[in-house]
């Protein structure tokens, strides 16, 4: 039988990837559930090409014309609102679940999935950033699986098969540095969202792009790492690997490194989350070590405080990740807007940390209380 996919985000940049990988092996895998924020005509065009049971459109002002554009595919049901996300995972014919939504959105719904016993495809690495052990407990106690999807921890991950059980001596994660790898200080003042989001290698969407471009992208992708694997973040090494070929790798207690390597293609990770432990064929573009040049430089944290904040966050724990996981999806959205400058994303994330309330021992009603007052927080400190 199929396995039942239920996207959560599937007009995004992964969603998107994640149903071109579907229709390559129409005979493994089906379509349960297509879900996205505002881009309902996206939605209903991908509803008529896999005919999903169901859809949701998170924003309800659209779900009347998501009506409207399905109104000649009767058999697919149309929902809407954040609860309909929340209920549409737990339907069970669902087999596994995409968690690709962007941002703290993406955190009730995989909890949800997780209760309901789903395997969870995990691309949304904000679910882990704000509340990993959380998510990491209620994960063990539902038997539920987490497959990661980001490139780098499906690296890590394809490089611990085989394993398991052995002592992990640290873990490289790497990145590509981002467009402003080589620029000064000065140069990196006066940047736009529009020169930010030119992403040398990688085809992302517009928030994650610009994580990427301060390198809070890669302190999010050091907590993820911490949770998955147990690692602690002393033992995680960020590299900058502008090349964007070695995915990742994890030293072994023997001196021994195994990474895995590829061209820059989503796919791939989406592909092996959806079958893992099998290896299936892949249409695409395929590796030349030959032509290839391969090079690793340590982050300058001083030009790029973000990873430095993160850091911090990881060393305070606590509901600190989700005070800088809001503070940072306001200062980016600014940055975006043109409302702020690329430093004054760090330095407002950076009071934001320091005049929300701490909590060292938080549940889940307090990353809720703690993301809306880190939000208005940095919304108010935006304004000054």
């Amino acid at each position: 039988m199929r396995q039942q996919i239920c996207i959560l985000g599937s007009t995004g940049s992964i969603g998107t990837q994640a149903l071109d990988v579907i229709s390559q092996h129409p005979d493994l895998y089906e379509v349960y559930c297509l879900t996205a924020n505002n881009h309902y005509e996206q939605l209903a065009e991908q509803a008529r090409r896999f005919h999903p049971a169901a859809v949701v459109i998170a924003n309800e002002a659209y779900y009347k014309p998501l009506c409207d554009a399905l109104s000649d595919a009767p058999d697919i049901k149309v929902y809407a609102g954040a609860d309909a996300l929340c209920q549409i995972v737990e339907a069970d014919p669902v087999d596994m679940v995409l968690a690709a939504l962007v941002g703290y959105a993406g955190l009730a719904p995989t909890i949800h999935a997780i209760k309901a016993h789903k395997k969870i495809c995990l691309a949304n690495k904000e679910t882990l950033v704000v509340a990993g052990e959380l998510i990491c407990n209620l994960a063990q106690q539902y038997h539920a699986p987490i497959l990661p999807v980001d490139s780098e921890h499906s690296a890590i991950f394809q490089s611990l098969v085989g394993d398991e059980d052995n002592e992990i001596a640290k873990i490289l994660l790497t990145c590509s540095g981002g467009p402003f790898r080589l620029f000064t200080r000065e140069q990196l003042a006066t940047v736009t969202a529009g020169d930010a989001l030119k992403h040398p290698t990688w085809r992302m969407g517009a928030k994650i792009t610009i994580d990427s471009a301060t390198l809070m992208n890669k302190g999010f992708e050091v907590m993820e790492a911490k949770w998955l694997f147990g690692v602690p973040a002393e033992k995680i090494e960020v590299l900058i690997h502008p090349q964007s070929i070695v995915h990742s790798a994890v030293e072994f207690v023997d001196g021994a490194v195994k990474a895995q390597l590829g061209v820059p293609d989503m796919r791939l990770p989406i592909q092996y989350a959806f079958s893992y432990p099998k290896r299936l064929p892949l249409q695409g573009e395929r590796l030349n070590l030959f032509d290839t040049k391969l090079e690793f430089f340590r982050p300058d944290q001083e030009k790029f405080p973000c990873l430095t904040l993160a850091y911090e966050a990881i060393r305070r724990g606590g509901n600190m990740p989700c005070i800088l996981n809001a503070a940072n999806e306001v200062v980016n959205l600014a940055f975006r807007q043109g409302r702020c400058s690329f430093y004054q994303m760090s330095d407002i994330i950076g009071r934001t940390m320091q005049q929300t309330a701490f909590d060292s021992h938080p549940d889940y009603d307090v990353y809720m209380q703690t993301d809306t007052e880190a939000r208005a927080v940095a919304e108010g400190l935006l304004q000054q």
